[in-house]
């Protein structure tokens, strides 16, 4: 799928840890409120949210310590790379999450930041709850069997 092709995502980061210490029940996508220089620095494709959360501020939801890096030619003009990003959602949107995020002590993770395909730079995150440590070891145990299986089924047939 090239770029332009409607429907197509350009992935420019993703929190692959997030699979491995949360079960992740619902998704939202969510734009971000960004300066030009950031924008830019992202169309280079280097981009870290690996280390970032999604928290409130008010009745309003932020994401915190994502790394956009500064962009070379903005030189004085450049943002800083660690700022707090304000999401954009909807009220409705929000007041779900903030609620499910206070009464069932769930967490918002980022998963994905990706430009959608009218160049728009959006980010993926999910409702989440924490796992356990044996639960971390029964889907890393179930994995390796689902590797096994297809290891035997390949050498039999």
């Amino acid at each position: 799928m090239s770029d332009k092709e409607p429907g197509a995502n350009k992935l420019i980061a993703e929190n692959r840890r997030a699979r491995f210490d949360y079960f992740l029940e619902q998704s939202y996508e969510a734009g971000l409120s960004l300066t030009g220089t950031e924008v830019k620095a992202l169309r280079l494709g280097r981009a870290n949210i690996a280390e970032s959360y999604v928290a409130a501020e008010g009745r309003e939801l932020v994401l915190i310590n994502a790394y956009i890096p500064e962009y070379g030619p903005a030189n004085r003009f450049n943002h800083d790379p660690r700022r707090p990003r304000k999401l954009l959602l909807h009220r409705k949107e929000i007041d779900k999450m903030l609620a499910a995020v206070q009464r069932d002590g769930k967490t918002l993770a980022a998963t994905k930041l990706y430009f959608n395909d009218k160049g728009r730079v959006k980010l993926e995150l999910a409702l989440a709850k924490g796992k356990k440590a044996h639960d971390k070891r029964e889907v890393e145990a179930a994995r390796d069997w689902k590797r096994e299986q297809g290891r035997l089924m390949r050498d039999r047939g």
